[in-house]
């Protein structure tokens, strides 16, 4: 019997959604963000997309955020020139870090020590956190916007990814380029892998996958449509794919063969992020709203609850509805 997918629809936001990121899996569960550019980023349960907060300070449009792995700190780029950290269990705003333009990346260490931060002005920042008075240390050599700027290699190199075609490993000590990929036009989204040490960037309708530390290709696959953002599955069997078709497409990583292809959203998607423990993906798109989708379509997980009653299985369908008890959640 087929299954249907039944993606969770999480409202609350007012404009499009351009970004979104989980914690590690807590104590308490794994937690999910998201960055809007109606200024409001929110917190949410990561396997229910329930919503538990919303960030209030920034004056602009939020291109970026981010938690730490335990999910008790959050950071957000903003285009009020401002990068802001928050306490994520209080909500309370504990640091707001002015910049000289539009902030659109912001990424911790694996200690939440040290906060990066990229955007319009081409300078990739290191903030300590620990020393907020302090300087930032300052990284240049981007000819425009930095899209998005990571740490790897157990938090000893960086990764940025610009609109001058570029994507540029670096060396946190000497702040050094190591290695340098050109591409033919501006790369839509960048996500790094670390168990492994996976790259995987999207541009065009291309998916790429790099290896992170020699930047030496893996492979490539391209999409039906233009993409804005992809991510690889934690145990590297398939990734996922949103962009201009609103459609989110899943595909296997070792055959490359396209399995699913779903229509979920109102517009074209911004970013798709697969959880923690890969049993589903979010994805962020124009309309508004989040989506979270099962990576494995009927089973019990969350809010999905994959149940057979007689009323639903008639003798001309084939179809296995696996339902969530609350397909909409609300702010």
């Amino acid at each position: 019997m087929a299954m249907r997918q039944t993606p969770l629809t999480c409202s609350g936001h007012t404009r499009p959604v351009v970004d979104l990121a989980f914690s590690g899996i807590t104590p308490y569960g794994y937690f999910l963000i998201s960055a809007c550019k109606d200024g409001k980023p929110m917190l949410r349960q990561g396997d229910t997309g329930d919503w538990i907060g919303t960030f209030l300070g920034h004056k602009g449009a939020v291109w970026g955020a981010t938690l730490n792995n335990e999910a008790t700190k959050a950071a957000t780029a903003a285009a009020d020139f401002t990068a802001k950290v928050w306490d994520a269990v209080t909500g309370d705003e504990v640091l707001t870090l002015a910049h000289k333009h539009i902030v659109k990346s912001v990424n911790f260490t694996q200690d939440s020590s040290c906060l990066l931060t990229g955007g319009n002005d081409k300078i990739i920042r290191i903030y300590d956190l620990n020393k907020p008075e302090t300087e930032p240390q300052e990284i240049t050599g981007h000819t425009s916007a930095i899209k998005k700027a990571l740490w790897c290699n157990n938090d000893t190199q960086i990764l940025s990814a610009a609109d001058d075609k570029t994507v540029r490993l670096w060396d946190r000590n000497s702040t050094e380029v190591v290695k340098q990929l050109s591409f033919d036009m501006s790369v839509s989204s960048m996500e790094y892998i670390p168990d492994g040490e996976v790259l995987v960037i999207t541009y065009g309708k291309t998916i790429a996958f790099y290896n992170a530390l020699s930047l030496e290709m893996i492979k490539t696959v391209d999409a039906p449509a233009s993409i804005h953002s992809a991510s690889l599955h934690p145990d590297k069997d398939f990734f996922v794919a949103g962009g201009d078709d609103f459609k989110l497409y899943k595909f296997d990583y070792g055959t490359e063969e396209e399995l699913e292809s779903y229509k979920g959203h109102f517009g074209p998607v911004h970013c798709v992020r697969f959880s923690p423990d890969g049993e589903l993906y979010a994805s962020g798109s124009e309309d508004g709203t989040l989506r979270l989708w099962q990576t494995a379509v009927g089973k019990t997980y969350g809010l999905w609850k994959c149940v057979l009653p007689e009323e639903l299985v008639s003798e001309n369908s084939d179809t296995i509805y696996c339902t969530p008890a609350a397909p909409e959640i609300k702010a």
